[in-house]
């Protein structure tokens, strides 16, 4: 069941502004979507929140799996990657799945073919950089980060909107764990997981450790019930874009019938005071369509949070993998 949005806070007008676009599409229209996002994009105020002729932009995909509606959809991908290009910024793709590899999930859910015309292509957020995160709740921890993250002058976080089992709601500040390398986000699922809100407490840091984190969400088919797998498919049809993904987060939680606090990592983030979010002072400026415009009926999230561990056998299973592609470069 959704929670009521009774309990967001109240901004007065002079509150700081942050633009949010979010716009009506129909799931299942590619050509109308590889339209609607160039516009999106600059009416988010994308292009002037950002210096973004010859900066270095990593594009972070969601690309769990290779299972179509657990990935973010190539045509989004391909389209702010375009559109990135033509402002001039230098842009990498890439992602660090727990298991498997981000090029094999790209082509086979078609990522690796909408990129070759741009000439981009998909690669392993690898080369890990201990980063110390200091927490609210104790701590801190250190994560080992991609160094094509934090080498980055912005970072363009591309969920696609889907239920967890573990944080309520995967979205844009969730997505940035992917820049953590590879096996090491199994074992601190394991580690830290237990706690969703430790966890949540974990990532929120991550997001603050970050350079800027600007957002585009797919929320043109969206995953409900549960996830971030193996849920099932819900029509929400909606594309989102913020400089802000804290923002951003705020108002699809918004679209969801959900207060950012409803979720473990909206919770932390409001704890965190983090720029962007209503708790912290910040004010949504909707230039396009508006949360209330969309229809999130019947859009379920997980009740009860779930510790999210990883099996042993499926740990080594990965291990051995890693190793036989290494072997083949």
């Amino acid at each position: 069941m959704c929670q009521s949005m009774s309990s967001s806070p109240v901004v007065p007008a002079s509150a700081p502004g942050v633009p949010v676009a979010l716009q009506r599409l129909a799931p299942d229209d590619r050509s109308a979507v590889a339209q609607a996002l160039p516009r999106l994009l600059d009416r988010a105020g994308l292009a002037s929140s950002f210096s973004l002729r010859s900066a270095h932009v990593l594009v972070k995909p969601n690309l769990l799996t290779a299972t179509p509606l657990a990935c973010t959809s190539p045509v989004v991908v391909a389209a702010v990657c375009r559109w990135l290009l033509d402002q001039g910024a230098r842009v990498r793709v890439g992602d660090s799945p727990g298991f498997g590899t981000a090029t094999a999930v790209a082509r086979q859910t078609g990522l690796a073919e909408a990129l070759r015309p741009l000439g981009l292509r998909v690669e392993a957020l690898s080369a890990p950089r201990p980063l110390e995160l200091p927490l609210r709740r104790g701590g801190p921890v250190v994560f080992g980060v991609a160094r094509a993250a934090l080498e980055s002058d912005v970072i363009f976080s591309l969920p696609r909107v889907k239920a967890h089992s573990q944080m309520r709601l995967t979205l844009a500040v969730k997505n940035l764990f992917g820049c953590v390398c590879g096996l090491r986000k199994a074992l601190i699922h394991t580690r830290q997981g237990q706690d969703p809100d430790f966890f949540a407490d974990c990532i929120a840091a991550l997001w603050a450790g970050l350079p800027p984190v600007a957002a585009v969400a797919d929320g043109l088919t969206a995953m409900h019930v549960t996830g971030p797998s193996r849920g099932r498919p819900f029509p929400l049809g909606l594309l989102g874009a913020s400089p802000s993904a804290v923002a951003l987060d705020e108002a699809l939680c918004a679209v969801l019938g959900l207060p950012l606090s409803g979720t473990p990592l909206g919770a932390a983030l409001e704890r965190r005071e983090a720029a962007g979010c209503r708790r912290a002072g910040w004010r949504p400026d909707y230039v396009l369509a508006r949360p209330e415009d969309f229809d999130g009926t019947g859009f379920i999230v997980p009740d009860e949070l779930m510790h999210t561990s990883f099996r042993p056998w499926r740990l080594f299973k990965s291990c051995l993998r890693r190793l036989w592609l290494a072997r083949r470069k």
